[in-house]
């Protein structure tokens, strides 16, 4: 299994890149939104992969983070939701926004995605939300194996160059798992403090943790 690819950005099309390390060239799939925030060719770049192996089909898929990957993951467990439809809803909300609208059970932004039916965004939300804090709870994780050295191509290949610089903000990331793990030991269930961090976070992006827990207990408090 691949797991993750360092070397020189080759060539880029409308979905996906060339990534060479130490001279042999992968095929990367990506999200609109990953593709975006890459270097330009000939520029050193990292990415997180998932490889799938069919029959007829050997494909790499391409992630700027753990969090991205594992919802990429996620979302193809979902009936209805092969890897094209799971980037491409990656693409339109990227992993934060899906984490919210997860855990808000909000189906209509899924639905925002290009292929995306409400039927299927329906499915979406309710098969993930109970998987939605698990992933949030990620933040801190990825925020530190982000600022870490390169990992090799497992088993396979050195990496010869530094990570890409475009990455996911660490302290949002950082500050809402901070935020969820606070709630849970405060004894509120996970979907509820997924729920109430994810509606607290995309009010305010920038709230530090103790903002969040704030806002997040206030959503949290029985309504009078």
């Amino acid at each position: 299994m691949i797991g993750k690819l360092s070397g020189r950005l080759d060539y880029r099309a409308a979905d996906h890149i060339l990534i060479d390390v130490r001279g042999v060239g992968y095929i990367v799939y990506c999200s609109d939104r990953t593709l975006a925030a890459l270097p330009g060719v000939g520029e050193s770049v990292s990415l997180y992969t998932d490889l799938v192996v069919r029959e007829d089909l050997m494909q790499l898929y391409g992630f700027l983070s753990l969090v991205e990957k594992e919802w990429h993951r996620l979302l193809c467990s979902v009936q209805g939701v092969g890897a094209k439809v799971s980037l491409a809803i990656l693409g339109t909300l990227g992993p934060d926004g899906v984490s919210r609208a997860v855990a808000l059970g909000d189906w209509a932004s899924v639905k925002a995605a290009k292929g995306v039916g409400p039927k299927t965004a329906q499915r979406v939300v309710l098969d993930l939300k109970d998987k939605a804090p698990g992933v949030m709870a990620m933040g801190g994780t990825i925020a530190d194996a982000m600022d870490g050295p390169p990992v090799d191509v497992v088993d396979v290949i050195e990496p010869v160059t530094k990570p890409a610089p475009a990455k996911p903000p660490k302290r949002e990331a950082a500050a809402q798992a901070d935020a969820l793990s606070a709630l849970g030991n405060l004894g509120y269930a996970p979907g509820d403090a997924a729920a109430s961090v994810a509606e607290a976070a995309g009010a305010n992006p920038d709230a530090d943790t103790s903002g969040l827990i704030r806002a997040a207990l206030k959503l949290l408090a029985p309504k009078a």
